[in-house]
């Protein structure tokens, strides 16, 4: 799996450079906004940013299924296997729509259940963070690249990253409850599981409704990383290839 899985990071990332340029194109315009089924917001550039993905993993990595947001949303569901890819091609589209640059591109491929391998991308605040099990886990950005790895709980307490758009702060409170916590902090889409895997934060409890192309790069790069997202009602590790691809309640944390 290393050389292979390596081998596709470096093929992935220029795909998602592309996804974010569309991204940003519609970003600075004055962009419509629609909602589907579900009342969840949407844009062109979730649709257009997932047609790109799509050409792009058909060319990289033909034959492997590929869950994709806006399909599912279209009623486009591939039967899915031992092997697949999860994609959300703008998440945090609320941030997107308030323009707070918080939003991001993702790519996961899932072997047997498992985040494997993953890529987000934030483009508008330029940061670029890839992993894969087993080989590494880095972030991209103006200083360049380098390897992250989760660290060790300071001495004062967990740095808790909770979600901008969709908090509960009394369940939230409830579940720090006799935890030793330094701050908290707030973040949007998939950047908190990423804040985790680089160390910059120890904690992100995410206690709300969430879909499995939600979150899936950023827990394999945070499994890269030596961290591990955990099902909070029994503490075993989130699986994926669930029917619906919805997630339970939820906590990431570092160093496994």
């Amino acid at each position: 799996m290393n050389t292979s899985a390596a081998a596709l990071l470096e093929q992935l990332t220029p795909l998602m450079r592309d996804a974010g340029q569309v991204i940003m194109d519609i970003y600075a315009t004055d962009f419509d906004v629609t909602k589907k089924g579900d009342e969840s917001p949407v844009t062109q550039a979730d649709q257009k940013a997932e047609t790109v993905i799509l050409a792009g993993l058909a060319k990289i990595a033909p034959g492997i299924p590929v869950v994709a947001e806006e399909a599912v949303a279209a009623g486009n569901i591939p039967d899915v296997s031992d092997r697949f890819f999860l994609v959300d091609p703008l998440d945090g589209t609320k941030e997107f729509i308030s323009r707070n640059g918080e939003f991001t591109v993702n790519i996961a491929l899932v072997e047997h259940g498992k985040p494997v391998l993953g890529l987000v991308y934030a483009p508008a605040i330029g940061r670029m963070f890839t992993g894969a099990v087993g080989v590494g886990a880095w972030v991209e950005d103006k200083d360049g690249k380098r390897a992250i790895r989760c660290r060790a709980v300071p001495a004062e307490g967990l740095t808790v990253v909770a979600s901008r758009s969709h908090g509960d702060e009394t369940a939230l409170d409830a579940f720090l409850g006799g935890r030793k916590v330094a701050s908290r902090t707030n973040a949007g889409s998939s950047l908190k599981l990423c804040l985790v895997a680089a160390g910059e934060a120890d904690l992100y409890p995410r206690l709300g409704r969430t879909m499995e192309w939600d979150i899936a790069a950023g827990d394999a790069v945070l499994r890269a990383a030596g961290g591990r997202v955990t099902v909070v009602a029994d503490g075993a590790d989130l699986r994926y290839g669930k029917p619906g691809f919805d997630n339970p309640h939820f906590a990431a944390s570092g160093l496994a």
